[in-house]
């Protein structure tokens, strides 16, 4: 069989969109930076929300939904927020088409009185409910989340890890404190971290970003950044603390116990499809895809080997109670026995689409008491007895979803270096990785590193300890280092 993925060492970019297409995750659409979804990667998002959506509503969230379509007026209330998303909004000015010899054009009588903005996100439409919903201290706190899709008008695109329409979700909380709304946008933070640590098995670092690289209309954006295969930086997920920004341009406030009216504080918090993206450029291989058991549309998937009528029915009889035994453990265990394709075929196609455990059975297995198990992640084969098989796979999978962690926590540390000069700095920065290093704290020299070194500071670290000294750039006073990388 020809190799249809491209080694990553030769051309990480060709490389991850086979992985994509081999995986049949998803393709590129007719419309420009706009993607098809394909069963597999849809699979594949489902249970990355079931888990988010189970952690969200273990949180105290409730799920709603708001309108695709946004008044214009509406962004031009928040001024940092409409100047954030101006380049990137699709606009709609008509309303219907009319038929014309040979198709269809726009009917120019249709023209809406206000035009309407394709969400790009939801604050502003949302502060506009919450003014209807908020009157008394007693309202509080609002927590509500959004599963939705969003376009933002990207000119360069690539397949879920920036595209112009995406499926995310999107939540947006309302508080009567400062505290409260501060402590809601770490708590997301921590969901979010927790998520992609125990389920993606992707190691991330937690932090804040710079002033610079803030959510439009926040006062503070937090994060998790992970760390690709090829040593780019991607930002997983954001929760913003978004002060009275929007309270204040929407008028949503509410009386206190003292009969005082104060307006309301206020987060966002939101992660995407391009998930899938840093699931693929974490664990992925020159093989094609590894999914992480708690994430994989099928964990187990059995191969059934045979050369006659006979024997297949043999095989299957035997295969039935042992699908049946792991099935009863919750684990997701699908049967191939499509006689059309030959097991080398299928072993193949599984490897690609990243199913975590594979069983294959023959005639010998049969008359020994066997199978043969073969890893995703290592690739590594064994013959195990058949007795016992549903415990022991359900052991396993959890075994290689904390190996993959591991692996990619060890990558991390290893490819997460210091800086102590600017001439350091630039040499570090080629070989990819995370680099700490100290900054002066001003956008100039943010702003001055980026254009020399198209490296851009990913987040001052969380709890991370004072360690004053100077900036690689100015010298001047720095009172910690924080985390650079070129990204995606």
């Amino acid at each position: 069989m020809a190799k249809k993925i491209t080694d990553r060492s030769k051309d990480y970019s060709q490389w991850y969109l086979d992985v994509v297409r081999e995986a049949e995750l998803a393709e590129h659409s007719p419309v420009r930076g706009c993607m098809v979804v394909r069963p597999t990667g849809y699979a594949l998002w489902e249970n990355m929300k079931k888990e988010l959506d189970r952690m969200f509503k273990e949180t105290g969230h409730e799920n709603a939904y708001f309108p695709l379509f946004i008044p214009k007026s509406f962004l031009s209330k928040e001024a940092q927020h409409v100047e954030g998303f101006a380049k990137e909004c699709a606009v709609v000015t008509h309303s219907r088409l009319k038929s014309v010899e040979g198709g269809v054009e726009v009917d120019p009588e249709s023209k809406l009185d206000e035009e309407l903005i394709v969400r790009p996100t939801s604050e502003t439409i949302i502060w506009d409910s919450y003014r209807n919903w908020i009157q008394s201290y007693r309202d509080l706190p609002i927590l509500i989340n959004q599963w939705a899709n969003v376009v933002r008008w990207e000119m360069r695109t690539r397949l879920f890890l920036r595209t112009m329409e995406f499926l995310w979700q999107e939540g947006h909380t309302a508080h009567a404190t400062r505290e409260e709304a501060v402590e809601e946008t770490e708590r997301m933070l921590e969901v979010y971290r927790t998520f992609a640590e125990e389920y993606m098995a992707m190691p991330v670092i937690t932090g804040v970003k710079s002033e610079s690289e803030r959510f439009a209309g926040a006062e503070e954006t937090y994060c998790i950044e992970a760390l690709m295969q090829d040593g780019k930086a991607l930002q997983a997920g954001t929760s913003h603390f978004l002060g009275q920004n929007f309270a204040k341009a929407f008028d949503v406030k509410f009386q206190d116990q003292d009969g005082e009216h104060k307006y309301v504080w206020a987060t966002s918090w939101g992660v995407s499809t391009r998930l899938i993206g840093g699931l693929i450029m974490t664990h992925s291989d020159d093989n094609g895809l590894v999914i992480p058991p708690r994430l994989a549309p099928t964990q187990i998937v059995v191969v059934p080997i045979y050369r006659s009528d006979e024997q297949k029915s043999a095989v299957l009889e035997y295969a039935e109670p042992i699908i049946e035994s792991i099935r009863e453990k919750g684990i997701s265990i699908k049967l191939d026995d499509r006689d059309n394709f030959k097991p080398g075929w299928k072993f193949a196609e599984h490897e690609a689409k990243g199913i975590p455990l594979r069983i294959a059975i023959g005639p010998r297995d049969v008359e020994n008491g066997n199978l043969e198990l073969a890893r995703r992640d290592t690739l590594e084969k064994s013959i195990v007895p058949s007795t016992g098989i549903a415990e022991y796979v359900d052991e396993l999978l959890e075994t290689i979803q904390k190996e993959l962690f591991e692996t990619a926590k060890d990558r991390m540390e290893s490819r997460t270096r210091v800086a102590n000069s600017y001439d350091e700095f630039r040499e570090e920065i080629e070989k990819g990785g995370f680099i700490y290093a100290h900054w002066d704290g001003t956008p100039e020299t943010e702003e001055k590193i980026k254009e020399e070194t198209k490296a851009t500071i990913r987040c001052i670290p969380l709890n991370s300890e004072p360690d004053p000294g100077e900036c690689i750039v100015t010298g001047k006073r720095s009172e910690r280092r924080v985390l650079f990388a070129r990204a995606y």
